[in-house]
Formats: structure tokens, sequence, C-alpha cells
């Protein structure tokens, strides 16, 4: 990369066209030419938050970009290389202003453009957004008379990628291309999400495309836009030799460039099968490939990036069954990935973000400690080695000796030993016990961890189940009322793929009549816990009596402010009397051409006078005093 700072008066335009600060950034120079530098209009955006695309093909750079500032007008451009320019025309709206590029793929003889803009062909309530695919050719060299420097060969057409009796993901996030093989067609991957929110929450698919199935729908019927009605209608193939938009040698006839002025929408949709649905993650870039295992059939293995930062590693099997067997966070803060690279000589994928770049290996097969959870991961780079008992990356070429199942991923079958391996039962032997000691009519709880999404779970008493009255399962952990009769060994069982293997073990007894292990256990290794803990709800106590002492502090505290409030109201009483009786006394006299109210009938009375004697003021002291006492 190469610093290219940018000057002054450059961030002192931007700032005057209400550019952030955070968008002043220095820019860098990738060199894509060793003997020039050309301008990046119309090959990289204006805007780093706007959508673009590029890649080399024979020498050409084609790219998918915003032409302006304000970011509404979208290109097509190919520059570069021995063939003349030529880009999209903006003026006959080939491309809405709200176009986003996410891909572009080359193949032989055309470069495909994956992107999602309004739907103008629909008549919906809202703004629909849908995914496209454009098309143009290599040997394109524009029009002598019409459409001179731009596309003659520009088509584009809708793609679907949709479950049966769902809403389609309209969004497409990503596309790469999966080259074909001695026994697959080149096929598309693309990512896509959806405008609506079921539920609240957001979802991500991944859908195949087949190069098959984009030639059979660009050379198909076109769709016309009738300027009467404003709306679109099918058109049938033209009589027109060679047909418009293909890669045909030379420039075109002014009929055919007329007629693919207005006939650049095609009437079917490319329809792609749905390989993975996954809820509640938005998937925004991907990388594929194919990977032998050790039966010497390929499988398809996923990278994908998702919109927080974590990457996920997704396999195919043969019954057309897609797994994630790996999710890393790549980065310590959610952020989105930005771009993903798949390096296969090298055994790692790049994953880009705005802060840099991580090198993630392609498996980690050193997380699986045993040969049941090899083989359960059914990942195709893995597999386990019997001689090191390991699970190993798979050499080249691959030993007939390592064990790995892709198609049933049954470690019954794959991790026996000896001839008469495919008839033995599950393990049923724990690798080590954990033995809890506890107090009687106590609550105990039991976790379980979860090793593996793809397993159920249930737990078990012995040989039986667990019984109901003295037990209950939350969140996964049993949680056990130490009764008479209730200790013993309990485990909790995972079962995958027809297998059960136990993922933890429990040996539970009370202190007061301590159990002797079973003796089919006998070797087993023990472990003790000490000081096992109820946690209901996240609430946390130690298996010993209740202890209602901070409870009598509370009601003491209570009753007493209760008691106190009481009082005061008693003794506020009087006052309020004696308060109430002053002002009625003082206001028995209105002042002169004041207006009594009509309630009071003393005051519909002439006004007296109102000098008292001596003894009528020592009566009225008597009164008052007997009222107060």
């Amino acid at each position: 990369m190469i610093p290219w700072p940018a000057s002054d008066q450059k961030k002192r335009e931007c700032a005057f066209k209400k550019k952030s600060n955070e968008e002043l950034q220095d820019s860098y120079l990738m060199p894509i030419s060793q003997d020039k530098v050309v301008e990046g209009k119309g090959q990289s955006p204006f805007d780093p938050a706007h959508k673009h695309t590029a890649v080399l093909a024979d020498g050409m750079l084609y790219s998918g970009t915003m032409n302006n500032f304000l970011g509404s007008e979208p290109i097509l451009i190919r520059t570069l290389g021995p063939q003349p320019v030529l880009k999209t025309d903006n003026f006959l709206r080939w491309l809405q202003p709200d176009a986003s590029f996410v891909a572009a793929i080359p193949s032989t003889h055309f470069v495909y453009f994956f992107f999602e803009e309004t739907a103008s062909e629909f008549e919906f309530f809202e703004k629909l957004h849908t995914s496209r695919v454009a098309r143009v050719c290599k040997n394109d060299v524009g029009g002598d008379k019409l459409l001179q420097k731009k596309w003659t060969t520009f088509l584009k057409a809708q793609l679907l990628c949709a479950q049966p009796g769902q809403l389609p993901f309209n969004v497409v996030r990503h596309a790469v291309l999966l080259p074909a093989t001695a026994s697959a067609d080149a096929r598309v991957y693309a990512t896509f999400s959806s405008q609506w929110q079921i539920g609240g929450t957001r979802s991500s698919a991944v859908c195949a495309f087949s190069l098959k199935d984009f030639r059979r729908v660009f050379e198909g019927k076109y769709k016309e836009l009738n300027k009467e009605t404003s709306r679109w209608t099918t058109y049938g193939v033209p009589e027109i030799s060679p047909r418009p938009g293909s890669c045909s040698v030379g420039p075109s006839s002014d009929k055919a460039l007329t007629f693919m002025k207005d006939h650049f929408l095609m009437d079917e949709q490319v329809v792609g099968t749905p390989v993975l649905v996954k809820s509640g993650v938005e998937y925004t870039r991907l990388a594929v490939e194919t990977v032998q295992g050790v039966d010497g059939h390929s499988h398809l293995v996923m990278y994908l990036g998702t919109t927080t930062g974590s990457l996920h590693k997704a396999v195919g099997s043969g019954n057309n069954s897609v797994h994630l067997v790996e999710e890393i966070q790549l980065f310590p803060e959610p952020e989105p990935v930005r771009n993903l690279l798949l390096a296969p000589a090298q055994g790692a994928v790049f994953a880009g973000s705005s802060r840099g770049i991580w090198r993630v290996p392609r498996a980690n097969c050193s997380v699986y400690e045993s040969c049941v959870d090899c083989v359960l991961a059914r990942d195709p780079h893995c597999a386990w080695d019997p001689e090191s008992r390991t699970c190993r990356l798979l050499p080249t070429p691959i030993p007939k000796s390592w064990r790995q199942d892709m198609e049933q991923g049954n470690p019954r079958f794959a991790c026996a030993t000896g001839p008469v391996g495919r008839s033995r039962q599950p393990q049923s032997r724990p690798e080590i016990i954990k033995e809890v000691l506890s107090v009687p009519n106590s609550i105990v709880e039991l976790p379980c961890p979860r090793l593996s999404a793809l397993a159920s779970y249930r737990w078990s008493h012995g040989k039986a189940a667990v019984p109901e009255a003295s037990a209950a399962v939350y969140n996964g952990s049993l949680l056990l009322l130490l009764q008479d009769g209730a200790g013993g060994l309990y485990q909790c069982w995972a079962t995958e793929n027809d297998f059960s293997y136990p993922v933890v073990s429990y040996w539970v007894h009370s202190q007061d009549q301590p159990l002797a292990l079973d003796p089919e256990l006998a070797g087993i290794p023990r472990e003790r816990v000490e000081a096992p803990l109820t946690r209901v709800g996240g609430g946390a106590a130690l298996a010993a009596q209740r202890s209602y002492w901070p409870h009598f502090l509370t009601v003491t505290v209570l009753l007493a402010l209760v008691l106190s409030g009481a009082l005061l109201l008693l003794l506020a009483s009087p006052l309020g009397a004696l308060r109430a009786r002053g002002k009625v006394r003082g206001c028995e006299t209105l002042p002169p051409g004041e207006k009594a109210p009509l309630s009071r009938k003393q005051h519909l009375q002439p006004p007296t006078d109102h000098t008292t004697s001596a003894g009528e003021e020592d009566a009225d002291n008597n009164h008052l005093g007997s009222e107060v006492a």
C-alpha cells in the first residue's frame, strides 16, 4: 500500500460539502499496474460507505461503484487494457440510483456483476429491494453511432433466493464462484439477507446458482416498459441476428442497439437453491472450497463472516445438508467482516475489517481431544490418527488407517477397533465421576456442559430416567432435591447422529448416609465437589438450613415504623383541632363590604359587638384548658 495523504485544500472542500471529520481520512493507493497510476473516478467510490466492487480480468479492470459525490449515480465501467473504456448509460436508467454493488465474477466470455437495487418492475406498497445479476461481454467495443463509449451488451436479471412458502431473501450481500470440477458444474454461491425482520430477528441464507441457469435466463425473453401505462410487460425474442446482448464479433447493428436501449431487463428470474439458512445472524462475506475426505469424496466447505465479527465454518455432506462445525470471534469488539480471502496453499483464511487483517487457520483439529469428538465434528480437514491417538489435519496423500465419517458422523463405527466394531454398543462408561456430598433435604444443581449445538441432551439416574418427584431440568442443569433414595449415579447424555455418550457423570450421596460407589464404576477417576450450590434463576445459596434472622429484623423494623407513624397521628390531632378553632373564632366577623358565604348560617346574622368581659374570658380559658387536657 502506498500512502496518499489528502491536502488541506481537499479536506476543506470535503468539509464544505458536509463531510464529517471521520470521513476526512487519508487514502492509500493500491498499485494495479507497474507503469501507471490512473484516476480513481468511476473505479472507486467517493465515500467509504458506498458499496463497490472491482475485478481484474485479462488485464482490464471491471468496476461497479458510484460516479458522483452524492452517491446517486451508479456505474459499471471498464478501464485499463487494450479495449476502449465503456460504461453504463445513466440517462437510460439501466441502474437505479440506489444500486449497491457487492461482487464481480469473470468467466470465459462474460463478467457478472452482483448488486441490489429498488425493484421498478413490481407494484408494492413500500420500497421493495431486489437482488440482481448483470452481464457484459468482454469483447464489447461500444457502438459507432448509438451507444458510443457505452455498453452494448448490458443485461440484468433478478436473483431469487427463498425457501418454499417463505418470504424471499431479497438483499444480496456477497457472491463467489466455485469453479467446475470433473463431477460438478461451476456454481455461484451468494449470501443474502432480508429487508423484513420476522419475529424481530435478522436471518441470512446462502444460495447456490448454476452458471447454466445464468446463460439460460440471459438467452430468454425480455421485459419491456410500456410508457403509456408505466408497467413492465413480457417481450419475446426479437428477429434480429445476431441476438441483441450476445457476444458477437464487431459492432452491433443500429437496430440491435436501439432494441438494447430499452430492453435490458430479462423476464425470467435466476432461481437459486438454499443450502444454509441461519436465523439471528447476518452474513456479510463468504469464501468456498471443496475438500477431499478420507472416503475420497469431495465436500463443500464455506467460510462466512458476520456483522458482529464472527467467522462461521459450514460443511456440506452428501445428503445436501449443511451444518456448522466451528464459530470463531475474530475481533475483540463487534465489527463487520468486510473481506474474506481463502489461501489453500497457506492453509489459512484472511479476514479483513476496518482495523486490520486477521489470519485464521482453515481447521483447528487439536480442539477435538477424543476420537468421538473428532468424528462427530464432521470436519473434512480433520481425521483421527489411531497411532498417535490425536485428531490431526489431513495430509496428502491421505493414510488409509485414519478415521473419519463424513456421511453419518457416527463414532460407534469409526472409533471402534477390531472386526466386531460395527456390532458394539455405545460408550457407557464415563471417563471421570464427580462426587457430590450434600446435606439431606437440600437442592443440588448438577450442570451439563453443552459441547455441541447439534446434539440433544437428556438426564438419567442409573439406568433409568430421573424421578420427576424429586428432580427437574432447568436450562440444561438438573435440580435435585436430596431425599431418601435420591442418591446414586446421575449422567447427562448427548445424542448426535444416532450416537449417545455421557457428557458428565455425578455420584450424589448424603453426608448422613454415604453411598458406596457402584462396583461397575470401579477404576474410574473421581473428583470431589465439596460445596455444591443451588442456582435457580441466577441466585446462589448454600445447600444448608435456611436462617430466618434477616426476616425477623425486617419485620421488626417495619412494625416500629408503623407504630411511630400512628403515634404521630394521635399527637397531631389535638393540635389540629386548636388551630381550626382559632381560625373559626377569628373569621366570625367579616370586613365591611365583604360578602359572606351562603353555607355559613352565622355569617347571615348582623354583625354584633364582640367585646368580652373578664368573666367570659376566664370561662373560655377554662373550657380551652379542658379540651387540651
